[in-house]
């Protein structure tokens, strides 16, 4: 079954604007109004974007599925629901939003992302994960007494993972404290030095202080980091900095604009 959007709106963001050539004539005459073929060709590469085939029974779907949007349309009209200044308001903010789509796609066209931009931040990247991956383990408490208390009931012999329980981080607390395997830029930077000077097995012993409270610590593990290929990770990277640069141009754009 073909699904077509709610809205022609949401086929003109998807970026497939004049990507086939526009057949002669209207695609259709609805009570006298022609429904431009340029508007088929977008809805029609907009399901074949989707994964439709292409083929007649498609073209007929699109066709008839203008159709009864164009009839919609007109009986809306009649009714004078388009003249709604609530109904204005969001044909003018789709109507925006197309715009603002193109121009994107514009931009991001005459400003693409260069292998050196990205061999750059794959260099970046890379630098700041280390050689090293560590698994630790904490018990995070409110004050720096509880921290030396659960210090002195280590030292006694009492087991890391009961002693979590009392932590107040809720993502670890019913897991023995456990964090995973991370790379020691994923902690805050108190965190990630204590942890980096503890040998494999053992505990800090005297509380570790952040912005979240008093961190004891105890590392399980460490082993080698091995860092993802550039190709592997390369279209992220592109993502993140395409996505970047219309941030840039944008807030560019904000702060020459005359707002008041």
């Amino acid at each position: 079954m073909i699904r077509f959007p709610s809205r022609l709106a949401l086929c003109l963001m998807a970026g497939l604007i004049g990507q086939a050539a526009h057949a002669a004539g209207p695609a259709a005459t609805v009570n006298g109004t022609a429904i431009p073929a340029a508007r088929a060709d977008v809805m029609f590469n907009e399901q074949r974007a989707q994964g439709a085939p292409d083929n007649q029974q498609l073209r007929d779907a699109v066709r008839e599925e203008l159709i009864r949007r164009e009839v919609l349309a007109q009986e809306a009209a009649k009714k004078g629901i388009d003249k709604k200044s609530e109904v204005q308001a969001q044909m003018d903010l789709a109507r925006q939003a197309v715009l603002l789509r193109a121009y994107i796609q514009d931009y991001v066209k005459a400003n693409p992302i260069t292998d050196a931009d990205l061999k750059k931040e794959y260099d970046s990247v890379k630098s700041k994960m280390g050689s090293k991956e560590y698994k630790p383990r904490h018990v995070l408490v409110e004050t720096e007494d509880e921290a030396k208390a659960i210090i002195a009931k280590l030292k006694a012999g009492e087991k890391f993972d009961a002693l979590a329980k009392q932590s107040k981080d809720p993502g670890s607390k019913d897991n023995g404290g456990d964090l995973g395997w991370s790379n020691p830029g994923m902690f805050v930077k108190p965190f990630s030095d204590a942890m980096v000077k503890l040998e494999k097995g053992k505990y800090s012993e005297t509380p570790v202080k952040s912005d979240f409270g008093y961190h004891v610590i105890q590392l399980d593990d460490v082993r080698d980091l091995k860092a993802p290929d550039f190709e592997e990770v390369k279209p992220q990277l592109e993502q993140r900095l395409q996505q970047q640069k219309i941030e840039k141009h944008i807030m560019d754009l904000r702060a020459k604009a005359k707002v008041q």
